[in-house]
């Protein structure tokens, strides 16, 4: 006998990380959030740390008609401890997830089986997922907002590449200064790199690189809005991790039109496609600095790759990100629930 739901439904969100700890699972989960209640519906936000504190079928963090847990593995105690009380649950898989945690872990691969969908952030994503999993399959690409400043050269006469991302070894944080450090003389590139350095070891890497690479400038921590006047104002963007499963950072460079250069992984291809010319090799230092130093030089080569993520940008419009959302909850708990009679206002198109 199918559960009744009510048409304005209570929704909670797990996830490793708040959208405080300005990461991209926080900055991920902030945004579904908001189109959620778009849609009309009701949400909380808990991190999976408060969500061990409930007990199950309590009233407390683990409550409402639907949870979306973020990251298979991190977030799984709660979700099977939702799925106990007959509820559904959505999980959203990272690159950890796709790339690395569910070929080792058995409780992943259990979230997989349980989950009333499953949620990917780009296509290629598929192919790392068994196939009788394959059908519950949603694609939401990450949605962003075109900056209302556009990209101007710097005031110093500087042509500065952005880096965003907390330094964590997934990501290869310093890839891009050891790149430029490969630049010749007389160029005015410069990496800039905002993002948390997440250990001691990377807060101490990141200090020299700065001592001697005149080419490399790290800020720390900045909020996501600093984070996209950054790149906003920026040349270009580097995305050089060794996985992901989707970076949200790519949307916002393609709807601000800054050219990317970005690792070949399938994260990246999914979203670019196989034709992008912007690739290097993971880890691949002089292949990097050879890009870096056409993207500087090459005015057409920067005009193709604005050209492309300028094709790109509709793809990642916030009302394809909500249409998506409204088709996955009306396959999992019904039109009625998909499609509120009294949706919530919003200003977002």
């Amino acid at each position: 006998m199918p559960v009744s739901f009510p048409i304005v439904l209570q929704i909670t969100m797990v996830t490793p990380s708040l959208p405080a700890a300005h990461n991209g699972n926080g900055v991920t989960v902030a945004r579904w959030a908001q189109r959620l209640r778009e849609l009309g519906h009701r949400v909380r936000i808990v991190s999976r740390q408060n969500s061990r504190r409930s007990r199950a079928g309590s009233s407390g963090d683990l409550s409402g008609d639907l949870l979306i847990a973020l990251h298979a593995s991190k977030t799984a105690a709660a979700a099977l401890r939702f799925a106990r009380s007959g509820r559904p649950f959505v999980t959203a898989l990272t690159g950890t997830d796709l790339y690395r945690d569910l070929r080792r872990s058995a409780r992943a691969q259990e979230v997989l089986r349980r989950s009333s969908a499953l949620v990917l952030l780009q296509p290629l994503g598929l192919e790392s997922l068994p196939q009788g999993v394959r059908r519950k399959v949603h694609v939401i690409l990450q949605s962003a907002q075109a900056p209302r400043r556009r990209r101007r050269a710097g005031a110093d006469g500087r042509f500065d590449v952005a880096v965003l991302g907390h330094m964590r070894a997934v990501k290869d944080p310093l890839r891009a200064a050891l790149a430029a450090r490969r630049l010749p003389s007389e160029s005015r590139l410069r990496i800039v790199h905002a993002g948390r350095a997440l250990t001691d070891s990377f807060a101490r890497r990141a200090r020299r690189e700065m001592q001697r690479n005149r080419r490399y400038r790290w800020l720390g921590d900045l909020s996501h809005a600093s984070a996209l006047r950054l790149l906003a104002r920026s040349q270009g963007l580097v995305l050089s991790s060794r996985l992901e499963g989707g970076a949200n950072v790519l949307s916002e460079a393609a709807v601000a039109h800054v050219p990317v250069l970005a690792s070949r992984i399938p994260g990246s291809l999914g979203l670019l496609g196989y034709d992008y010319p912007g690739y290097f090799e993971v880890g691949d230092t002089d292949g990097l600095a050879t890009l870096l130093q056409r993207l500087e030089s090459d005015a057409a080569f920067r005009a193709d790759l604005r050209r492309r993520l300028r094709r790109l940008a509709p793809r990642f419009s916030p009302a394809r990100e909500r249409a998506a959302w409204r088709a996955l909850l009306s396959q999992v708990l019904g039109p009625a629930a998909a499609s509120p009679r009294r949706p919530h206002r919003s200003g977002t198109p």
